[in-house]
């Protein structure tokens, strides 16, 4: 492996500012109306060119932070806004209604029952701007990439306990895949970690293989166990695989079509055998995808590469093999299974028993 090569991922190109639909159905807030996309909120006019992604419904606090990490806060207020639409379908949490009184408020402990990586508190946070008709106070007790253990308090919320309850389940959902996410990619960091030769070592990545509307969020969790992003989507590079070069006639061939129409766009080549890695990078790809390479034959390839370009493993990889891939110097391990297999971590929320009849704000 090389330091010498520029990464793609510092070459991706800007991203084209495209107005987000706001998704609130019915049932969404008025303009102005607590809890919700109010007057100023970038995600509520349709589309205006040009919009701050501080100005949504969110915290400006919060809306910083999400920025700070790398998140459109626009876009995770829509989200948030789409999970408890969704579970309330125009309607209301019978259940909650029927038997928490309106003026009850509660402290919640969002508490880990299992081991792992944490991810996706800020949007916890966000899911609870959104349904919360009061003010939340929040104390937070660890960040996103923290390790956590069982019994590991994470975040406590104090707001009505009407609104606590009916966004739960869309809180956890998001915060339970996200920190699983996480807690998985750390397992194949920590392994390459120890696994990898030369002065950089071997990073796992990600995929394009990801939930629809939540790719950024996932990525964002892969960074938090310690991967590194692919390209977020078809514009950002090009990737030519089987079908490609079966359109285009051959690999080389693929290459130049896209050299040609894309002049300034990392171009990542996918590879099935040892002979057809020497014409693409006579074309002059940026990174080599090696598809179903087995350890020795990718330290073939490392050997015949010799620097001229990062090398990235693909295809059937586990943690069992890692390491073998590691050792022969590839430069990264693109698992999809980061984004669309990980199990959820186990996170619970857990009200506290204190005395009833308190108001909100009290």
């Amino acid at each position: 492996m090389t330091s010498s090569i520029p990464d793609p991922e510092e070459r991706r190109p800007e991203p084209v500012d495209v107005p987000l639909l706001h998704i609130g159905g019915p049932s969404a807030p008025a303009a102005g109306s607590a809890g919700g996309c109010g007057d100023g909120c970038g995600c509520g006019d349709g589309g205006d060119e040009g919009l701050d992604p501080l100005e949504c419904g969110l915290d400006p606090d919060l809306a910083t932070l999400l920025v700070e990490a790398g998140l459109d806060p626009v876009q995770v207020e829509d989200i948030a806004h789409l999970a408890i639409e969704e579970d309330l379908d125009n309607g209301v949490d019978v259940t909650t209604l029927a038997t928490v009184p309106e003026d009850a408020v509660a402290t919640g402990d969002f508490t880990a029952r299992g081991e792992g990586v944490v991810s996706g508190l800020r949007i916890v946070e966000a899911v609870l701007s959104v349904v919360c008709t009061d003010d939340v106070e929040v104390e937070r007790h660890v960040e996103d990439g923290d390790r956590v253990e069982p019994g590991t308090r994470l975040l406590t919320v104090r707001t009505r306990t009407r609104d606590l309850l009916t966004g739960e389940r869309s809180a956890l959902n998001l915060l339970c895949h996200l920190s699983g996410i996480a807690t998985e990619t750390r397992r194949w960091a920590d392994l390459l970690d120890a696994a990898s030769t030369g002065t950089t070592g071997t990073r796992v990545r990600d995929t394009r293989k990801t939930t629809p509307g939540l790719r950024s969020l996932e990525k964002y969790a892969v960074r938090c166990g310690g991967g590194v992003n692919h390209r977020f989507s078809l514009s950002d590079a090009a990737l030519i695989k089987d079908n490609h070069v079966v359109a285009a006639g051959g690999v080389s061939e693929a290459f130049r079509l896209v050299r040609e129409e894309f002049p300034d766009v990392p171009i990542e080549t996918e590879v099935d055998r040892i002979e057809q890695i020497e014409p693409v990078l006579a074309e002059g790809a940026d990174l080599v995808l090696l598809d179903n390479f087995t350890p020795e034959e990718t330290a073939e390839a490392v050997r015949l590469v010799a620097g001229r370009a990062r090398l990235e493993s693909s295809g059937g990889l586990t943690l069992d093999t890692a390491a073998a891939y590691a050792a022969a110097g590839v430069d990264y391990l693109a698992v999809g299974s980061l984004t669309h297999s990980s199990p959820v971590l186990d996170i619970g929320l857990d009200l506290r028993d204190e005395p009833a009849g308190e108001e909100a704000g009290a």
